[in-house]
């Protein structure tokens, strides 16, 4: 099989699995449906199984939502350990940080885009948030854990906490598993935002899905990936109700990717530039003490069930084909593609410049030939004269090249 026909025979290949992607995004948009209650949400090819229910909360605040993991309540009254002995303190006036001296490199942006997160921060909450923060910045999670206040929640596995009702933010430059994704930035951009969202709404409960999702999106954090889990997701129809995520979010890794993709894209469709003082309005009716579905329904319009449906919706006409088209094994295709199309592409020049250079080593031996034939009318002809011989050449006219003739005294003579 010649080349040309193998690279038509791949492209065609291509064209054709290009075509089953439509076709596959042409049955996305079913996802929009939300699932029926009690459907159990597989996460990859087998179904997850259902995290242990969060133990029932006591007292008055016991309709009140959990908070996320990273951002425990805490007593208002209690203090914040000062910083050990040794540590460098940094005041910016309403950010102060804490940390080793060795850490000084790492630490300096933080305290370079504070001011810039807090502007932002206030920008979309619409109100003065981040009036006095406390940072501290440990070396390992270890030593994290004990700049934590006495008494107070502490999760083992976070790269940083965010304890709101104080002000207080704990972080580390080292992770708990060595090869996480850790990036200090957006884990400080996160807790700080734990702790601006706390002061929006007046330290007001709200679903954890709304808090996490808040936390992830305003920080930028993971945006590709998010991408990329939220795509499959959508596509595969492993996104998780709504009504699931109020109540508890999932303990399995896969899980929680989705969760954390899913909670950040709600707070993308709500934060929406044409619906930004929507969002703010949200804010102003929880701050006002108002339970967070219904502040939803006065500043929106719509209840979760609803907003649910519109954002899958949403999702279901962003995350179908042109993820698809730009997904891994696309990208493969279209470089054996664009791979094949360059090596005609140049396969051809290559036969132009042949040919060029076949007409012009034909000129030149044109060329030659004539000048052969030229040289061969030629006639040298010796006059004997005293005291030396003068050699004169001459070329006779063209019309009488083949007979030679001299010029003698006046007089052309023929030469036989």
């Amino acid at each position: 099989m010649g080349a040309s026909r193998v690279g038509f025979v791949l492209i065609r290949r291509l064209a054709l699995f290009i075509a089953f992607l439509f076709a596959l995004s042409g049955a996305a948009p079913a996802a929009a449906q939300p699932p029926p209650a009690g459907t159990p949400v597989r996460i990859g090819v087998t179904a997850a199984t259902p995290p242990a229910p969060e133990p029932e909360r006591a007292g008055p605040d016991a309709e009140a939502h959990a908070p996320p993991a990273d951002a425990p309540r805490v007593d208002a009254k209690l203090a914040i350990p000062p910083p050990p002995a040794g540590f460098n303190v940094h005041d910016g006036g309403w950010i102060k940080f804490a940390y080793e001296p060795g850490l000084r490199e790492r630490v300096q942006p933080l305290i370079t885009q504070a001011d810039a997160a807090r502007a932002d921060l206030v920008r979309r909450f619409g109100r003065p948030v981040l009036s006095k923060v406390t940072v501290y910045v440990a070396r390992t999670p270890g030593e994290m854990a004990s700049l934590a206040p006495e008494g107070a929640p502490f999760p083992r596995y976070a790269a940083g906490v965010a304890y709101s009702d104080i002000g207080y933010v704990l972080l580390t430059i080292h992770p708990v598993d060595v090869n996480a994704r850790h990036d200090l930035g957006e884990v400080f951009r996160h807790e700080l935002a734990h702790v601006a969202l706390h002061d929006a709404v007046d330290g007001r409960s709200v679903p954890r899905w709304f808090n996490e999702g808040v936390a992830v999106f305003v920080s930028g954090e993971g945006s590709v990936t998010r991408l990329q889990t939220l795509w499959t997701a959508t596509v595969a129809g492993e996104l998780l109700p709504l009504g699931r995520l109020e109540k508890t979010f999932p303990t399995d890794a896969l899980g929680v990717s989705v969760a954390y993709a899913q909670a950040a894209d709600i707070v993308r469709f709500l934060i929406r530039r044409e619906d930004q003082q929507r969002f703010i309005g949200l804010l102003e009716r929880v701050r006002k003490g108002h339970e967070f579905e219904r502040a939803l329904n006065d500043a929106y319009g719509v209840d979760l069930a609803t907003l649910e449906f519109e954002w899958r919706q949403d999702v279901s006409k962003r995350y179908t084909f042109w993820p698809a088209l730009f997904s891994g094994s696309v990208i493969w295709a279209g470089a054996i593609g664009l791979f094949i199309w360059g090596w005609r592409r140049r396969k051809k020049r290559a036969e132009r410049t042949l040919e060029r250079w076949g007409r012009e080593e034909a000129a030149e031996d044109e060329l030659r030939r004539r000048l052969r034939e030229a040289e061969a009318g030629r006639v040298r002809i010796v006059f004997a004269r005293e005291p030396r011989q003068e050699v004169v050449e001459m070329k006779p006219p063209i019309e009488d090249a083949e007979v030679p003739r001299v010029e003698h005294d006046g007089s052309w003579h023929t030469l036989h």
